[in-house]
């Protein structure tokens, strides 16, 4: 959890404290070549799959995200935290916690690190349930788990037992 200053929460509650009065939330899965993204309404009650954005250098990621964020009128992010099954922390989590001081450092907003575990299976089940083919679930994958963190969230955010 985050002390007095910072940005980077791992803790629901305090991150809703950090945002305010609800607004949009941009919510993001964070793959090796490919950024999943979604949005919320201001409410927090749904969360939508947005796009898929193509990893590049920090640089241009910094770029596409300060976009959507403007457009959007984001006032915090929700960066997939990947645990292992047990709960320990492995390369791809310190790859996303390093994202995150990236991400507070370019915009200064709050961000929740939310655990991930099970995201891309919800989403891919989703999509299979859905009857999506599979070059189309290839490539909104990453979107789609986008939603099912930010919807983790929103739902903790809005006093779920999630």
């Amino acid at each position: 959890m985050a002390g007095s200053g910072e940005v980077i929460f791992e803790d629901a509650r305090s991150f809703g404290e950090a945002v305010g009065d609800g607004g949009v939330l941009l919510g993001l899965d964070l793959g090796t070549k490919t950024i999943g993204t979604a949005t919320c309404d201001a409410g927090w009650r749904f969360a939508t799959n947005h796009t898929t954005i193509q990893r590049g250098k920090w640089g241009r990621d910094r770029e596409t995200l300060a976009d959507l964020i403007k457009s959007r009128s984001v006032k915090g992010l929700v960066i997939g935290l990947p645990l292992n099954m047990d709960g320990s922390e492995g390369p791809r989590a310190q790859a996303s916690r390093a994202y995150a001081r990236n991400c507070a450092e370019a915009f200064a907003l709050p961000i929740l690190l939310w655990d991930e575990r099970w995201s891309t299976q919800a989403a891919e089940a989703a999509m299979i349930g859905q009857d999506m083919s599979r070059a189309k679930r290839a490539a909104a994958i990453d979107a789609h788990a986008a939603a099912v963190i930010l919807q983790g969230a929103i739902d903790r955010l809005a006093g779920g037992v999630l």
